[in-house]
């Protein structure tokens, strides 16, 4: 978003400290040394730097000072938290103020809240024309195709860095926020030789607030409870996907993006392994030398140690650099950013918490502004390695950057030159891939002739020979300065170096949306097309008395289905095909256009009338009752997907209504519960009678997860039983291939194999009443992604159930279909259940395993069956792998922590696991960090650590 125009390297891990301290150090220099020193890095060297102050108090009076405005200095002497209110007007306030700074919205929040930021800078780099000459030099440079190295050596020389500053993207973490508002007043309106430098070689580029909601909930999450840190890939939330069209436009070269952890104690990087292998080598340099920076501003008590645990920092521990949707990977990655997680403990006083992230982002511009020649110059060279290996097909190695670490899993001898994404199926879900890329500057061009590839790798684990790539497939070759990117977001593997995991191992965008795809390291010179907008729509007019029709096989048709069904628009959909089909007079023919285009789907006109049997739009219930936490997880999932995105009027059911079998549960069509921590959801003896009743009587249920499957199975909806996972099992959010049912409803559109998301879900052994849709196979075609061990549990087992029960159906997913809105295949599966017909079915598509007569006492079996402990709540528990010989010494530490561990042996290791019955990410974890921290203390070597 433009702002306003009113004035208001990887193998090289080496240690600094004496260099990065130049920024703090100058301000002590007399003024002439200090206004002369490093001339030739200055963006304005011919200026007469002798005008700036050696005082590094002294400020424009012009400029409101935070004490002014707030009636309370920032950091030392903070009495509290300031607002989101407080921040946008302070924000604005400068910006009148001082002519450095130029402000603006970034994006505004799911309550409509504006996301402020501020662009300060020299007030000859914050012109209009010149800032805007700024950014598209910087952005030039990431482009060494058309641009010589001579203009760009010229640019690095004249051109200042840009620095971002983000905070609160967790909404309770505020201290950064209010850091950041004081790194603002010091750049606008500070006097100093020292603000002088930094305004003059660098534009720093501050966010306070990248989540109003939730700052002003203190919630971690944004009001549909999405974990914006969680989010950046995807871009599912508007304060997200505002941010990163902010970012093409001023793209960075340094990225902070600061947190609050546990405890009292701050972590800046260098980060724990493991960092993704495509992250250039030389953000990762800059990162660790801002580390040393900040070692030397840091002040307080220093580095912690056995004796200083508090008001002191650490590195390495906990925060790694390889999801690819944290706000320190992607600035990395996708920008070729030093892209850095600040945290601080919030457990400290609120002056010695926004105090010490002030330190740290001022000692980071300080280095920036420092180093912004050889930045800009190594900012140069990132783009033409990538141009270099995208040509050559290679992919860069993993390493680690934690001493006491290996590699533990290389990647591969593979040269990859090219991915095509195939369009022989859900081509709306394609078209939004294809978006995706292009949304972060990736070349994307259509076939336009199909082409033989003659060595192809089909995603899934196989190969081909001689494979036809047909017309209209998308060719997304690798020789292009985001090959980085191409490759951390949709290549088959991430290839983690080393199993330590605080959140997913795969996030593969083909695997996620079920996308037919395929790679190869042939040269190729098909001919094509690039594309240059969104594609879809109406394909072929109908005539007068004839109808449109698509597929509904993909997340975009869902949307689309819902959003017409929403409209009133009569649809039928035939249930052996799954097209939909609607009459040409039901819809204006522009507006169908319009909306079928916004999601990529294409339409076709016919002359022949609508048919099929008739949708109904489902009358929603979404339970909120006990064990559902309604802020966070699945619950806040469905109320973005299927009420927000989807258009769906979801009408809340909670426990007391399907107890009291009130209109509130009665009159629903459908019923999802999501996820949660209870077996029941609170309901009592007739409450399950109730909800088998309301079934019976034609009913759709739909459970996901744990609590999900769990409710059905206390009501005798399901003979589905949860098998025990072996020890040393772990799926840490991986994909798998799945053999799919899909002459069944649920499944209809799928492919006969599809791929699966698992995150340590519960694994469930096949119904016998019912139609198992999705099964885990169990021959040779069983296929996993990600770090998975001892998986092979998974074989013949079931992800997903059709249960029948009267006139009615139980669909039950043992994993959450919309998980971080981006697992666009599930989300198609959601549909289905919701569409699920209510008319006689055949029986194919029923398949009940077991005799009528035998399907009561099956279930009623089930719900015998003990499950076992829920102890990962809506994420996962927390597993320590060590060796059987260090058993002891790392259960004596674990339990100063807590009593609730349990350990079990298997393969010569022993895995302590540690219940997280709130499902908490392990960056919010209570003691997870000090945890690890003691055990590599006393020297107990840790294979695996997953949580």
């Amino acid at each position: 978003m433009p702002p306003s125009t009113a004035r208001r390297g990887k193998p090289s891990y080496r240690k600094v400290a004496g260099a990065a301290v130049v920024a703090l150090t100058a301000l002590m220099l007399p003024l002439s040394q200090a206004a002369n020193a490093d001339r030739d890095n200055h963006s304005h060297p011919d200026r007469d730097h002798t005008q700036c102050s050696s005082d590094l108090n002294a400020h424009l009076g012009s400029v409101p000072s935070p004490e002014k405005f707030f009636g309370f200095p920032l950091g030392k002497g903070q009495p509290r938290v300031v607002t989101s209110d407080e921040i946008r007007k302070y924000v604005d306030a400068v910006g009148r103020a001082s002519d450095r700074v130029i402000t603006g919205t970034m994006a505004h929040s799911v309550s409509g809240q504006a996301l402020p930021y501020a662009i300060v800078s020299d007030k000859q780099n914050v012109t209009p024309g010149q800032l805007k000459k700024i950014a598209e030099q910087i952005q030039s440079l990431r482009d060494p195709r058309s641009l010589r190295p001579d203009k760009a050596a010229r640019i690095a020389k004249d051109t200042p860095a840009i620095v971002w500053v983000a905070g609160n993207v967790h909404g309770g973490e505020t201290s950064g926020a209010d850091a950041s508002l004081k790194t603002l007043y010091e750049l606008a309106g500070g006097l100093s030789c020292d603000v002088e430098k930094r305004n003059d070689n660098t534009v720093t580029v501050i966010v306070p607030t990248q989540n109003p909601d939730g700052r002003n909930a203190n919630r971690r999450q944004n009001d549909y409870g999405f974990d914006l840190n969680r989010d950046w890939f995807a871009r599912t939330q508007p304060e997200t996907d505002g941010k990163l069209a902010m970012l093409r436009n001023y793209p960075p070269q340094i990225f902070v993006d600061a947190h609050e952890m546990g405890g009292q104690q701050y972590f800046f990087p260098p980060n724990a392994d493991p960092i993704h292998h495509e992250i250039a080598d030389q953000p990762v340099d800059w990162i660790n030398r801002i580390g040393e920076a900040n070692k030397a501003a840091f002040g307080f008590n220093g580095a912690c140690t056995d004796l200083v645990t508090v008001e002191c920092y650490f590195n390495y521990a906990r925060y790694d650099l390889f999801y690819m949707g944290y706000g320190d990977t992607v600035p990395a990655t996708g920008f070729g950013a030093a892209g850095m997680t600040f945290e601080k403990g919030s457990a400290s006083a609120v002056e010695d918490r926004v105090q010490q992230q002030f330190n740290t982002q001022w000692a980071t511009t300080g280095w920036a502004a420092d180093n912004k020649k050889e930045i800009l110059n190594g900012y140069y060279k990132i783009w033409q390695t990538a141009l270099a290996e995208g040509a050559s097909g290679a992919l860069e190695p993993n390493e680690v950057v934690q001493p006491t670490n290996t590699v533990q899993f290389p990647v591969p001898d593979v040269k990859i030159r090219s991915y095509f994404l195939m369009p022989d199926r859900q081509i709306g879900d394609v078209r939004k891939l294809v978006e995706r890329l292009r949304g972060m500057d990736v070349e994307v061009y259509e076939v336009k002739k199909a082409l033989t590839v003659p060595n192809a790798q089909i995603f899934g684990g196989r190969s081909a020979k001689n494979l036809k790539v047909p017309e209209g497939a998308y060719w997304i070759p690798m020789d292009q300065p985001q090959k980085h990117w191409i490759q951390a977001l949709i290549g088959e593997n991430p290839y983690a170096p080393f199993p330590y995991f605080y959140d997913v191992s795969s996030w593969s965008n083909p695997l996620l949306m079920g996308i037919n795809t395929i790679y190869t390291g042939d040269k190729l010179s098909p001919k094509t097309d690039r594309v240059k907008s969104l594609e879809g729509g109406i394909d072929s007019s109908a005539s007068s008395r004839g109808s449109y029709s698509y597929p509904l096989d993909s997340a975009a048709a869902s949307q689309l289905t819902f959003k017409l069904l929403s409209s009133g628009v009569p649809l039928s959909r035939d249930l052996k095909t799954g097209v939909i089909s609607l009459s040409a007079r039901a819809v204006r023919q522009n507006d169908l256009d319009k909306l079928a285009g916004s999601l990529g789907v294409t339409v076709k006109g016919s002359s022949r009338s609508a048919s099929g049997t008739a949708l109904r739009l489902p009358d929603t219930g979404l339970f909120a009752g006990t064990g559902v936490s309604t802020t966070s997880g699945s619950h806040g999932e469905a109320r973005f997907v299927l009420g927000s995105q989807w258009g769906i009027d979801l009408k809340p059911v909670t426990t007391a209504d399907i107890n009291g079998n009130t209109p509130a549960f009665t009159e629903r069509t459908a019923l999802i519960v999501p996820d949660g921590s209870s077996s029941n959801g609170g309901l009592d003896a007739q409450g399950l009678a109730n909800l088998k009743a309301w079934v019976s009587a034609g009913g759709t249920y739909i459970g996901l997860r744990n609590e999900g499957t769990r409710v059905a199975r206390a009501a005798g909806l399901t003979s589905t039983t949860e098998k025990p996972k072996p020890t040393g099992y772990q799926v840490v959010g991986s994909h798998f291939r799945v053999d799919v049912a899909n002459e069944n409803p649920v499944g209809i559109g799928r492919p006969a194999e599809d791929f699966q998301f698992n995150n340590g879900d519960p694994i469930l052994n096949p119904s016998q009443t019912g139609t198992n849709i999705l099964t885990y196979p169990s021959d040779d075609t069983f296929w996993a992604n990600g770090y998975t061990v001892k998986s092979d549990a998974l074989m013949g087992t079931t992800a997903l159930v059709d249960e029948p029960t009267g006139a009615g159906h139980a669909v039950l997913f043992a994993y959450n279909p919309l998980f971080r809105a981006y697992n666009d295949n599930g989300l198609h599966l959601v549909a289905n259940a919701l569409l699920y017909p209510t008319t006689a079915t055949t029986s194919a598509q029923q398949r009940t395993v077991a005799p009528p007569t035998d399907v009561d006492a099956l279930r009623a079996a089930a719900q015998k069956v003990e499950e076992p402990a829920n102890i990962g709540g809506e994420w996962r528990p927390i597993t320590i792998q060590v060796a059987d010989a260090d058993q002891a010494r790392t259960e004596t530490i674990v339990r100063k922590y807590t009593d609730t561990a349990t350990s079990a042996k298997a393969d010569g290791s022993t895995y302590i696991t540690i219940p997280n019955p709130e499902g908490l990410a392990a960056d919010e974890h209570p003691f997870l960090r000090e945890l690890i921290q003691s055990l590599e203390s006393t020297g107990v070597p840790l294979r695996s650590v997953v949580g």
